[in-house]
């Protein structure tokens, strides 16, 4: 990301438009705190440099070695858990990954607007676009589903490919060639934007004859006025992009068209896709090349045994995993060490830890996960 030197030069351009001397500025997901850095090189006064991973120790260091410590406050938890002593007037991210639609990346930006920038406060990025276009893969698709063939050493693996055609890859750097003009089937207006969910149709044109194996999608954004950057085919940066497959290559001419409906909906901390592809010979509607309905859900390995427990009905019973999670968690009442906890937990359930050290690990791990930081002055229940 830092080696990215075309992202970083955008969004220092970005920072140097949207900061004035003296603003308060919000870094989500600072990482290594780059952007924190470069924000109090363009004269803020205060920057909040918050990612829940321990790369804050790394951005501390170079922080102190940059002369910044007393103007970046680092914070190690995710932005939707903390509170801020005041507004800043510049909030700047970058959560992506091969395209926006990423995680809660979203969400999160609704929650930052929403209770740290102030009244007339900018955003980075403001905007972004989302691009759609049928592509020619033939290296990529045929490594993809060579394994899924009648025949593989004697066995029939064609269920397989069922399966895969309905997961999105990482574009790889093998040729490839977009036989119509690229589409746009999204915009995202981080100062309006609320719902996570994205929908959006294309209809394009054929324009050059070639075997169509599915959809490449990519984004522009806008981070300030003026100051863009893409990872369009040919631009070369960090994101990559998208390949959608498609169950079966289709023999494309000028003139045919493509319509596609492509729907992304957040669900827990990751995107369900849905692409139904609808291909008409020159456009007519009576002569139907293809009709493809394809989803990540489907892609989604879960068997009745895994399903059962996931039912309304479904009346559970802790394992004793669970019982001892369950006993840890009752004896985290701010009153006892982790290694009193782990002491009684060995004594409770001798057949599970071999020792105390061993059952302190478990304990360890608990409390990372659900304790609350003492030191975090951050943390919106602290």
């Amino acid at each position: 990301m830092i080696a990215d030197a075309g992202r970083i030069k955008a969004y220092l351009q970005a920072l140097r438009q949207s900061i004035v001397p003296g603003a308060v500025v919000l870094d989500i997901g600072t990482g290594t705190g780059i952007m924190a850095m470069l924000a109090c090189q363009c004269g803020a006064a205060r920057v909040y440099a918050v990612d829940p991973s321990d790369l804050v120790d790394v951005g501390r260091e170079l922080s102190a070695l940059n002369g910044y410590a007393d103007r970046i406050h680092f914070i190690q938890a995710l932005s939707t858990d903390i509170a801020l002593p005041e507004p800043v007037e510049v909030i700047v991210s970058d959560l992506r990954g091969s395209i926006p639609l990423f995680q809660r990346h979203i969400p999160t930006i609704v929650d930052a607007r929403r209770r740290f920038l102030a009244p007339g406060g900018r955003q980075i990025p403001r905007a972004d676009t989302l691009w759609a276009a049928v592509v020619e893969s033939p290296e990529q698709y045929q490594k993809l589903t060579a394994g899924w063939q009648e025949d593989v050493f004697g066995l029939d693996f064609r269920p397989g490919r069922a399966l895969i055609a309905h997961e999105i890859y990482a574009a790889s750097s093998s040729p490839l060639t977009l036989l119509a003009a690229p589409s746009c089937w999204a915009k995202l207006d981080y100062a309006a934007i609320k719902n996570p969910d994205v929908q959006g149709t294309i209809t394009c044109e054929v324009e050059r004859r070639g075997t169509g194996h599915g959809l490449l999608l990519w984004f522009d954004t806008m981070l300030a006025p003026g100051v863009a950057f893409s990872n369009a085919p040919g631009e070369d940066h960090v994101y990559g992009r998208n390949l959608f497959i498609w169950p079966e290559s289709v023999d494309l001419a000028p003139g045919d068209q493509v319509t596609v409906n492509l729907a992304a909906d957040l669900v827990g901390d990751d995107y369900t896709w849905r692409w139904d592809t609808r291909i008409l010979d020159q456009g007519q509607p009576g002569r139907l090349k293809a009709n493809f309905h394809q989803s990540t859900f489907y892609a989604a390995l879960a068997s009745p045994a895994n399903l059962r427990p996931r039912a309304p009905a479904h009346v559970p019973v802790l394992s004793q995993d669970g019982r001892i999670d369950q006993f840890v968690l009752n004896l985290m009442d701010g009153n006892n060490s982790l290694g009193d906890i782990a002491r009684r937990v060995a004594a409770a359930f001798p057949a599970r830890f071999a020792g105390e050290n061993e059952a302190l690990a478990r304990v360890g791990e608990l409390s990372l996960k659900y304790g609350r930081p003492l030191d975090n002055k951050y943390l919106k229940d602290a």
